[in-house]
């Protein structure tokens, strides 16, 4: 503390137990003080036109809003009494909008800067100012064009035999039936397979690496709290394990990376086509480092969902099963299993005895088979699984669109860019309400995904659902809308696709159970709380499967 640099002036005046107690006493007063100047500040300089202010001090906000994000929202338009209202978080003015209006300005605006608002707002991406953080427009550009270039048709489909035989390798060591929590190996598959598609090769075909490089980004998901997002200059237990986590990832990927550029040997990933195209070290860690996280987060948390929907609706999963049959019959019908079934050590690890060979066989010819269907028709010919992955995204994705407003020339803080006579930059209006430059910008997205108004008994899934076609403004915003839509939409959604079908094809049954195996009355509701692992409320449920027999797994 800075405080302490007065203690050779206090020993000079009183004893030592006296210096250090006035050495502290000094700091405890400015940190009151500090506190003091949050919690009085006035906002009754706001003009007419900015959005209400919640009532209570900025520090009664912090825990709730971390914590309890979707019941603060919902309890902060009610106390509002407006569609749009306004909040401190300790010294940053946060808006949260919501209605039709606001929703269609916030999608079409084009200053309301992503990277910004996850860093102020989120911080869950791993923290290297330089390589995943501060970057700079410039850098995130180059970013956004070299994920465009991952996800090209051709490289598309060369990952898609890939994405399927890493999901065949994770399903295998399932066994043949069984129980299992979706929301933790569901994750876990798709935590490898989004490592297949944005990360190393040399990191994707070692299970090991796999795992530690899940387990490292774990401590990021779970040591991130108010603190680290609020004060991250703050060096508290939880920032210490979080740089120490990000610091072994930084080393995981610069040591792969550093190795293959003094090999010369090419590798057919995305790192390598980043080095191709000539980018900086710091480039390429930040964009696998920043990138898994947010790939595999989203997509393993929908694809648990997915397989928990199916399991509670046999309908639709018979549904959806019959429309990759048809894909089979039309792309595939002549396809050949020459897909390899993998070591030994692929089938058993840690002394555990996994499936047999006649059952790795059913899920080897499956993927196969899945692997012969061209990328065309997965993007263009399955409109049960998309109305799937889109009513799935509706109902559980607990997502709250995090943007800071940054007009061009202007700083992190929204002042106007350095120079004599230029103007400070003019406010973005959204839903009729002024939004300062610098100001953060929420969106939930149950303001419309969870509404009444738009959708009929809005908890309920239903992918047949005649309300998911309706022509209001951005009436479903999955993935994101207008000019702000997930630019890894295409890649997630394939993966979405392919793992949905090895559950359909490579299962005989899926049912949705309790802890003790009791089938499921009706499944659990996701908790829109828990922005992290999208859990249902009050946990996990796990889901019974019953393996395809090898025989019925020929004719799918």
């Amino acid at each position: 503390m800075y405080s302490l640099g007065l203690l050779p002036f206090f020993y000079g005046l009183v004893p030592e137990w006296g210096a250090l107690a006035a050495a502290l006493a000094i700091a405890v007063l400015v940190l009151a003080l500090w506190f003091y100047a949050i919690v009085t500040r006035s906002s009754s300089d706001q003009p007419d036109d900015a959005p209400v202010h919640l009532p209570g001090s900025s520090l009664s906000h912090i825990l709730p809003f971390f914590h309890r994000r979707f019941d603060f929202i919902n309890q902060g338009f009610q106390l509002a009494g407006q569609a749009i209202y306004q909040f401190k978080l300790l010294r940053k003015p946060v808006i949260v909008i919501s209605g039709e209006a606001a929703r269609r300005d916030f999608f079409q605006a084009k200053d309301l800067n992503l990277l910004a608002g996850t860093k102020f707002l989120s911080a869950v991406i791993p923290a290297l100012p330089g390589v995943t953080t501060d970057i700079g427009p410039r850098r995130a550009a180059l970013v956004f064009r070299r994920l465009a270039s991952a996800q090209t048709s051709e490289r598309l489909s060369r990952l898609l035999p890939q994405v399927l035989e890493d999901a065949r390798r994770a399903m295998d060591t399932w066994g043949p039936s069984g129980t299992l929590d979706p929301f933790e190996r569901v994750s876990e598959l798709m935590f490898q397979t989004t490592v297949r598609c944005l990360g190393f090769t040399e990191h994707a075909d070692d299970p090991a690496m796999v795992k530690r490089l899940k387990e490292l980004y774990e401590v990021l998901d779970t040591e991130t709290t108010p603190a680290t997002v609020l004060l991250p200059w703050y060096p508290g237990s939880s920032a210490v394990r979080r740089f120490l986590a990000t610091k072994k990832v930084y080393n995981i990927f610069s040591t792969t990376l550093d190795e293959r550029m003094r090999s010369g040997i090419a590798r057919d990933d995305t790192p390598q086509m980043l080095i191709d195209a000539g980018d900086d070290k710091l480039v390429i860690i930040g964009f696998v480092m920043g990138l898994l996280v947010a790939g595999a987060r989203a997509t393993g948390m929908t694809a648990s969902w997915l397989m928990t929907f199916l399991s509670g609706h046999p309908q639709w999963k018979e549904k959806a099963a019959e429309e990759v049959r048809r894909l089979i019959a039309e792309h595939a019908s002549h396809a050949t299993t020459t897909v390899p079934l993998g070591t030994s050590s692929d089938r058993h690890t840690d002394g555990a005895a996994h499936a047999s060979y006649e059952e790795e066989s059913s899920l080897s010819s499956l993927t196969a088979t899945l692997s012969a269907i061209p990328l065309s028709a997965w993007e263009t010919q399955t409109p049960t699984l998309d109305a799937i992955i889109r009513e799935t995204l509706r109902v559980a994705e607990p997502h709250v669109a995090l943007r800071q407003y940054l007009p061009q020339n202007a700083s992190a803080d929204g002042k106007g860019a350095s120079g004599v006579g230029k103007p400070a930059p003019p406010p973005l209006f959204l839903g009729g309400k002024a939004v300062p430059p610098g100001t953060l910008v929420i969106y939930p997205f149950s303001d419309v995904h969870l509404s009444a108004e738009v959708y009929e008994d809005p908890w309920r899934w239903d992918p047949g659902r005649t309300d998911m076609n309706l022509k209001a403004p951005y009436s479903y915003v999955g993935m994101g809308a207008g000019n702000n839509v997930c630019m890894g939409k295409r890649l997630a959604t394939l993966e979405l696709k392919l793992i949905m079908a090895m559950f359909l094809l490579g299962f005989d049954e899926l049912r949705a159970v309790d802890g003790n195996g009791v089938p499921l009355a009706e499944l659990p509701r996701p908790d829109w709380n828990n922005l992290l692992t999208w859990k249902p409320v009050g946990g996990s449920c796990y889901v019974h499967f019953e393996r395809r027999a090898a025989a019925a797994s020929r004719s799918f």
